[in-house]
């Protein structure tokens, strides 16, 4: 089962990482101070897909391939129907999405890092009126 994410070309020092995987839409959002980048004017953001046997090895090049400039203050993540990879620079979660400990896990790291909090929306336990 493919999985399929966001990854945001700004975040990326190594761009040619995008070159290995499908990107199925692309969307530019203009920054706002919401988003904590007053180093950027905008955001690319890449929809993409990764086959399943490939996952492993793109989540790690993601990994290495992220901007380190701002405090390590970027993340990726994609996920097919059971698991969910959610990657910052040289750590990446490989997630069972029943596991809210799991999910708890990578969002405090996160915000170890300085993610601010608004941005760590990536789990299915977080009430949608927290998002």
């Amino acid at each position: 089962m493919n999985y399929q994410g966001t990854i945001i070309e700004e975040s990326l020092e190594n761009r040619s990482v995008l070159q290995k995987v499908q990107i199925l839409s692309t969307k530019v959002e203009q920054v706002v101070e919401e988003h904590k980048t007053p180093w950027l004017l905008q955001w690319t953001l890449h929809k993409v897909e990764i086959p399943e046997d490939k996952a492993k090895e793109f989540a790690e090049k993601i990994s290495k391939s992220l901007d380190q400039s701002h405090d390590g203050s970027w993340y990726a993540d994609f996920k097919n129907d059971t698991h969910h990879y959610i990657i910052f620079r040289d750590k990446v979660f490989y997630i069972d999405q029943k596991s809210k400990e799991q999910y708890e896990e990578a969002k405090n790291y996160g915000l170890s890092l300085g993610i601010p909090e608004h941005q760590l929306d990536f789990s299915p336990f977080t009430k949608e009126w927290e998002r």
